[in-house]
């Protein structure tokens, strides 16, 4: 079974690959093979959850509220 951390969990982030903003639901280990691998567990903006590997993602933070 997949050990998952929810700590960070509702933080926003922007996806590197679409350029798109989200949410974290949580962070997980793939175990590969040869070697693993650090997911995330995400949500767009209009709902639809995706796992993508933590390099990919990074912390947003709103310019707006400042």
């Amino acid at each position: 079974m997949v050990e998952k951390d929810y700590m960070l969990y509702g933080t926003k982030i922007l996806n590197l690959k679409t350029q798109e903003i989200g949410l974290l639901i949580c962070l997980w280990e793939n175990k590969f093979a040869d070697k693993t691998v650090d997911f995330a567990t995400c949500v767009d903006k209009i709902g639809k959850r995706y796992n993508i590997e933590l390099d990919n993602i990074r912390g947003f933070e709103d310019d707006f509220e400042k």
